[in-house]
């Protein structure tokens, strides 16, 4: 097998940050009217399953502000159905994020008990945690970015946070078997209507991953918060800036990448559910499961060409969870297994054409630097991305058939 030769491309993004996260937090709570509040009172913080840039120092600065102002903060893991649908493995997701007891600075109270708040017109019914209905008030925390199933007024962000991730397991799946475009916004308002909101903290990442912008809003401003952020995140994530490929690369996917393992508006929704397909990459390789994802490879069905590493790395319990929530069948199913790395991109390769229009990538969020072929020059150039044609690689394996990793351009 003769094997093309890959170039270094940059892509220039939007990377300013926020540098000082626990200055902006305390900016933000600067501008809020505690007058109100009651003293000593509880407030439940939703923290998800979800690996937000620096979300300790981010928690930690939350919990210092909400007990500046008289308030006893406690932590109520709001992941959905993650971590097993049990209270424990919540508790672990939040231990693997660097979130404890001892970090965090207040208690951390994990339980899967959900309260029903009745049917939405749609016929989903809505659950919150119990715990947080008990709380005196709730404070909803969330990253604010495009979902990888659906697009609408609000995706994923406090929202989603409120109906899916305080909705535990019961409120996950049951909503999971709706249009999510249509029941996120009801069900997060029916459950406004229930607890009460404190406030709440939208962020959002730039193309690299670290906090680009930081917002506290009120209970009345959750959804236009939500909304007016979205509009920022689209703008800035990071895509593979070409529409036609014979063959993608991803050296590793996971849940610390995307819900669903690489994110779909990088990829293509149409490999997930049914649609355009565009952008069109007719093969998909992918090559490693990263730790973070504890085996769970939701997602590893929008994969034509896996190793064998990556399917030993698999937990399918944890994985057909993950599936029978979103009710996405196809996200659980097992792509064609070959032997190792090399078998699979000699079998991609094989049914390629001469001219390859190929990209190799480290995962879905890294695109600042990634590696193209000759054939997709003048399609990078038009996007305005920077081909480096001194700076090549090609696919070299090891003894094992493992692929190695290009030197650093």
């Amino acid at each position: 097998m003769t094997y093309p030769t890959f170039y270094d491309v940059e892509q220039t993004f939007e990377t300013s940050r926020i540098d000082n996260i626990a200055k902006a937090v305390d900016t933000a709570f600067a501008s809020f009217d505690s007058s109100t509040v009651k003293p000593e009172a509880t407030v439940g913080i939703t923290v998800g399953s979800r690996g937000i840039d620096r979300i300790v120092p981010l928690l930690h600065a939350v919990v210092r502000n909400l007990k500046s102002i008289g308030l006893r903060p406690f932590i109520i893991p709001s992941m959905g159905s993650h971590g097993g649908s049990t209270a424990e493995g919540q508790t672990a997701i939040l231990a693997k994020l660097g979130i404890t007891e001892e970090s965090a600075g207040c208690p951390i109270v994990s339980s899967v008990e959900t309260v029903s708040l009745g049917l939405l017109d749609e016929g989903a019914e809505v659950f919150v945690a119990k715990d947080a209905l008990e709380a005196d008030y709730v404070f909803v925390m969330n990253r604010v970015k495009p979902h990888t199933l659906f697009h609408g007024e609000v995706e994923s962000g406090l929202c989603k946070m409120l109906a899916i991730g305080l909705g535990k397991p019961r409120g996950a799946d049951n909503l999971h078997n709706f249009p999510l475009e249509k029941v996120i916004k009801p069900a997060a308002l029916r459950i406004l209507e229930h607890i009460n909101l404190l406030a709440g903290l939208a962020v959002v990442e730039n193309a690299v991953e670290k906090l680009h912008t930081l917002k506290l809003c009120t209970s009345n401003e959750v959804v236009s918060t939500d909304s007016s952020l979205l509009s920022i995140s689209a703008a800035i994530l990071p895509r593979i800036p070409v529409e036609t490929l014979d063959l993608l690369i991803i050296d590793e996917m996971g849940k610390n990448i995307s819900g669903t393992g690489m994110d779909t508006n990088v990829i293509g929704a149409w490999r997930r559910m049914a649609g355009e397909r565009k952008p069109e990459y007719k093969t998909l390789v992918v090559l490693n499961l990263t730790p973070q994802s504890q085996g769970n490879a939701h997602g590893i069905g929008m994969a034509d060409l896996i190793p064998k590493r990556l399917a030993d790395s698999i937990d399918p319990a944890a994985t057909y969870a993950n599936s029978l929530t979103t009710g996405v069948w196809a996200s659980g199913r097992m792509p064609i297994t070959l032997a190792t790395d090399k078998a699979v991109i000699d079998a991609a390769l094989a049914k390629a054409p001469t001219t390859l229009r190929a990209v190799r990538i480290t995962n879905t969020l890294s695109l600042q630097h990634f590696w193209a072929t000759e054939a997709v020059f003048s399609d990078l150039k038009t996007a305005g991305a920077t081909v480096h044609p001194d700076k090549t690689n090609t696919l070299t394996f090891d003894s094992t058939g493992t692929l190695m990793p290009f030197e650093t351009c």
